[in-house]
């Protein structure tokens, strides 16, 4: 029994309930044999009491961190000089509803922006940056804010919201595409087939597809074998666009509402596979590689910052 009380008091020395270590339960020479195992059963329902009492406070429920939005897929909004915001502005929301609702990856419900000069824009992997307007010049903190976030391992989609139904870039998308030269001026856009993992990271797409269905391929820079940034000629945002797409009660969410933009020339079909591309680009951003685990998105960034093995 002493044995057992010692154990227990080492027990709850470790986790932080004896200071000191339990004088032995051995009975004093001068005592007599009755009150010998009188004082030997005493410290034997101590040593009971005690594990009791230490089995209780650790199964008492603790302050636990939840889940909740980290590690959660952001479409963050860029900001750069005075764009408001998003062209499609419901876009976002619905993006995070679609990856919730055919994935079991999380999603933020309630989307962030953030401006490229905010020392803020590190601390998500992934940033959206899209409109109709030409762009002014990026500032010296917004080319040095990007340039650590990609650094970092960051993805950013250029989504041209202007782009004509037949293709055409808009003037957003051709001077998004300047500006992005200024911040890595050592790289130039690649083209992306359809073998690239982006077209199968969770559906199987032949082609990139959007509010129009422009051309087949989405342009790319690649660094260190990862892709960085994103351009599409498709506005992707305006086939998620979707009226009423909001957050509803304690961690619920409507999907009601209509469409705010047709689809040309495929019509819903077409839609749905745009859904399918933006559910890829999210699986891409929260995975390290193709079919690879969740991890967490500031590990993520570490990781993807890591040079590739030669």
């Amino acid at each position: 029994m002493n044995r057992l009380a010692d154990s227990l008091t080492r027990r709850k020395r470790l986790v932080g309930f004896a200071p000191a270590p339990a004088p032995s339960c051995g009975p004093p020479p001068a005592l007599t044999r009755p009150k010998a195992r009188r004082f030997a059963e005493l410290c034997a329902m101590t040593a009971v009491f005690a594990g009791v009492a230490l089995f209780a406070s650790l199964a008492l429920p603790r302050s636990a961190r939840a889940f909740g939005d980290v590690g959660a897929f952001d479409p963050r909004v860029l900001i750069v000089g005075d764009v408001p915001g998003a062209a499609r502005p419901s876009a976002a929301a619905r993006w995070s509803w679609e990856l919730i609702q055919r994935t079991s990856a999380p999603g933020r419900l309630t989307p962030t922006h953030v401006r490229a000069d905010d020392p803020a824009v590190v601390d998500e992997p992934f940033l959206w940056l899209s409109g109709v307007n030409a762009l002014a010049s990026f500032t010296p903190k917004e080319i040095s804010g990007l340039r650590t976030f990609f650094s970092l391992g960051g993805l950013l989609l250029v989504d041209d919201a202007g782009v004509s139904d037949d293709g055409t870039p808009s003037a957003f998308g051709r001077s998004a595409r300047e500006q992005i030269a200024r911040v890595l001026p050592e790289t130039s856009p690649i083209t992306l087939g359809p073998e690239h993992v982006i077209y199968k990271t969770f559906y199987l797409l032949r082609r990139a597809e959007g509010r129009v269905a422009g051309q087949k391929t989405l342009d790319a820079i690649v660094r260190s074998g990862q892709v960085q940034v994103l351009f599409s000629s498709h506005d992707l945002g305006g086939a998620l666009a979707r009226n009423s797409t909001t957050a509803v009660g304690s961690g619920g969410f409507s999907g009601s509402g209509a469409w705010e933009n047709p689809v040309t020339p495929g019509g819903e079909l077409q839609r749905e596979r745009a859904i399918r591309l933006a559910v890829n680009i999210a699986m891409y951003t929260l995975s390290s590689n193709y079919k690879d685990d969740q991890v967490h998105a500031p590990f993520l960034m570490r990781r993807r910052a890591l040079p590739s093995a030669p």
